[in-house]
């Protein structure tokens, strides 16, 4: 599909030094580019998953929060397999499927833009991604916040991409006004009950976590009210038998990081005991797997494309299934949900499970798919999808080069502030940039929320489709003139340790670590002390690679069996469930907002008075945070700093065209390793 006639609609976009290829070379031994598919500017993986996936009596293929990066990774190996792909694994797996004569559900939680050019280059966001992600044969799916956030993103959902998957469309607790009746309706089906191929019989249900911030298009119901109706307890005591609840929801797993699946749960527990249940969740970006009791466990597959899930399982009681319990020629599930709750119902006797989290690359897409990385692997349809990902690209003009990155900046892999830190060279971009030539000689601070920021800057060229990749937002600068410089000073450190900083894209404010004490569900007996620091879900965690899990490489058996940095990852299972072995990339917290200064007297004094500079989505922060100093200022106070079309998506693309070191090797920028590499010999970041 060329979507053409939409693309027509589009505003021109006019970004520079428009190439078809903007990589140069890469470092020594550090990237193989010959690949069958994915884009033809990708990078293709090296080593191998380490086993086979177990096969079960069902079996769960599991996306989140991909954010629109359907064309993957085009600077780090490790993901560098593109929604064609998928859509070859996803075909190929079916096929293997149906000849183990077992079920195969293909889910997906939500979040599907806000995140790279491909979703976000147009208006509104998703109009052209979506039909590209409508080419998975999806069974099942549910929403995401940032379905939400706008309403007419909300309405493209409600009317074209709900419509596509019909009643595969779950959402239990949201719901869009419509203009026509002036009611609230919901945006998909509230319940799906079905039978698998192989005879399951299914109730599924799928719920965003208690979300606040949607615009008045929607409404979210909280999960505390929405298993009151009728309809629910209707559907949990189904007039047909169920073999199997799927409860899935843009919602994390663990209690203390917001979620309300436990609400959920317990709910659905109360009323059918003896009933298995298999939980989805995402929103928090990370890898995770957790036991509920010893019925029931749940998986979190990532995010932005990084991360496939795949969960198998055995011994669910049916007499309906004419399936195989236990499959041949293959591996099958072997891990109870051990509990601590007490006696195991009989119904639960049976029940083993496994769970895996491949690296999104093509290499380990073959691997499990055909057990090579022949041509064998690619399908019609996902070589269409690749094309037509390309094509869109070059449409969008998103490979348009602004600049060369000299190096690898990431967002919490580095000590704040630190040379390998994003928002070090952000604060010189901000100072270089954001510049009102009316009062350029002002001293300034200015401030922005570490939200803003959501991925990191790798080394290689910085184009278009980077801007987005880097901050899809767009918040514009105000500001307040004229600020006793005392006070401005202040403000920093307030909004970092006081109560300000609550209105963020991502979860209410989580600053705790995950911990099994938080969690109400029990725990796998003898189990970890379930995460590590990739877990931290603090107010923007959304934006960070979930450290107990960054990277990995593919697949080709002939190459270096070299253990690279990426997820390593913890959970209720174990440490065994990443399916490509890595190094763990370092983890360092991150504070709420972040402050660049510029104009100062040249002698080293600290001026009098400052224009005080800040985004508008933390305007309202700002002046309350200078109430705390002693100064009042009313929103009739703060102005326009800059243009309103200067956003927080324009200043870096700005600074990659003008700075001296990022010109430099325009247009042959070097690739280098990518994030937890050290950048200047290439080995990890340890």
């Amino acid at each position: 599909m060329l979507f053409t006639s939409i693309l027509g609609l589009l505003l021109a976009i006019t970004p520079a030094l428009a190439c078809d290829s903007c990589y140069g070379p890469s470092k020594s031994g550090a990237h193989v580019r010959h690949v069958k598919r994915m884009q033809p500017d990708a990078l293709a993986a090296t080593d191998p998953p380490k086993s086979d996936l177990s096969w079960g009596q069902i079996n769960f293929i599991h996306t989140t929060d991909t954010h629109g990066w359907l064309e993957g990774h085009l600077k780090e190996e490790n993901y560098g397999a593109d929604w064609g792909d998928f859509k070859s694994f996803a075909q190929h797996m079916r096929a293997k499927a149906a000849a183990l004569d077992v079920d195969l559900i293909i889910l997906d939680t939500g979040d599907l833009h806000d995140g790279a050019g491909l979703s976000d280059a147009e208006s509104p966001d998703g109009v052209l991604s979506n039909p590209v992600f409508e080419n998975v044969n999806y069974d099942l799916l549910t929403i995401g916040n940032h379905e939400l956030y706008v309403s007419d993103i909300a309405y493209l959902t409600a009317t074209q991409f709900a419509s596509h998957y019909g009643d595969r469309y779950v959402t239990s607790n949201v719901q869009v006004f419509n203009n026509q009746t002036q009611q609230y309706e919901y945006v998909g089906k509230q319940y799906r009950y079905f039978k698998t191929p192989k005879g399951l019989r299914i109730m599924a249900f799928g719920f965003l976590y208690d979300f606040t911030g949607n615009s008045n298009a929607s409404k979210v119901i909280k999960a505390a009210d929405a298993i009151q109706e009728p309809w629910f307890s209707a559907a949990v005591n189904y007039t047909e038998p169920v073999d199997l609840f799927i409860l899935m929801g843009h919602n994390p797993l663990r209690k203390s990081s917001g979620s309300t699946l436990g609400t959920i749960f317990q709910a659905i527990r109360a009323l059918r005991p003896t009933t298995p249940i298999q939980v989805f969740g995402g929103h928090t970006h990370i890898r995770d797997f957790a036991i509920y009791d010893a019925g029931s466990t749940g998986i979190e597959s990532g995010r932005y494309c990084e991360t496939l899930g795949w969960v198998s399982m055995s011994g669910i009681n049916s007499s309906t299934y004419h399936g195989t319990m236990t499959p041949k020629g293959v591996s099958n599930p072997t891990h109870p949900a051990n509990s601590t709750t007490g006696v195991v119902p009989a119904a639960f006797k049976n029940l083993k499970w496994f769970r895996r989290y491949l690296d999104w690359n093509r290499l380990s897409f073959a691997y499990h798919a055909v057990g090579s990385q022949s041509n064998t692997f690619n399908t019609s349809q996902g070589v269409s999808i690749s094309n037509d990902i390309t094509s869109l690209r070059k449409e969008l003009n998103l490979t348009a080069l602004y600049g060369c990155a000299p190096q690898t900046w990431c967002i919490d892999c580095a000590p704040f502030l630190s040379p390998g830190s994003i928002y070090t060279i952000l604060t010189e971009a901000l100072a270089a940039t954001v510049i009102n030539e009316t009062r350029k000689d002002n001293p300034r601070l200015i401030i922005l929320n570490t939200g803003s920021v959501r991925f990191d800057l790798v080394e290689g060229p910085f184009t278009y489709d980077d801007s987005f990749i880097v901050s899809p937002f767009s918040d514009s600068f105000e500001f307040l003139p004229n600020v006793p410089y005392e006070n401005a000073a202040q403000v920093l450190g307030l909004l970092n340790s006081g109560p300000y900083e609550k209105r963020k894209r991502s979860v209410p404010g989580h600053s705790q670590q995950f911990s099994p004490r938080d969690f109400t569900f029990s725990q796998a007996a003898g189990g970890e002390a379930c995460v590590d620091a990739s877990k931290l879900a603090h107010d923007d965690s959304l934006h960070r690679r979930s450290r107990s899990i960054p990277m990995t490489r593919g697949h080709n058996r002939l190459q270096k069996r070299t253990i690279t940095p990426g997820y390593v990852t913890t959970d209720d299972f174990g440490t065994d469930g990443d399916d490509t072995i890595h190094t763990a990339i370092p983890y360092y917290k991150t504070p709420n907002d972040f402050q660049a200064n510029a104009s100062f007297p040249a002698n080293g004094s600290m001026p009098v008075t400052v224009d005080l500079i800040f985004l508008d989505f933390i305007a309202q922060d700002v002046l309350v945070a200078l109430a705390q100093t002693g100064i009042n200022y009313t929103t009739n106070d703060v102005l326009d700093y800059m243009p309103p079309s200067f956003t927080t998506n324009s200043y870096l693309p700005a600074y990659a065209k003008t700075a001296p070191d990022w010109q430099a090797n325009v247009p042959n920028c070097p690739v280098g390793l990518g994030v937890g590499y050290n950048a200047t010999d290439g080995t990890t970041s340890m």
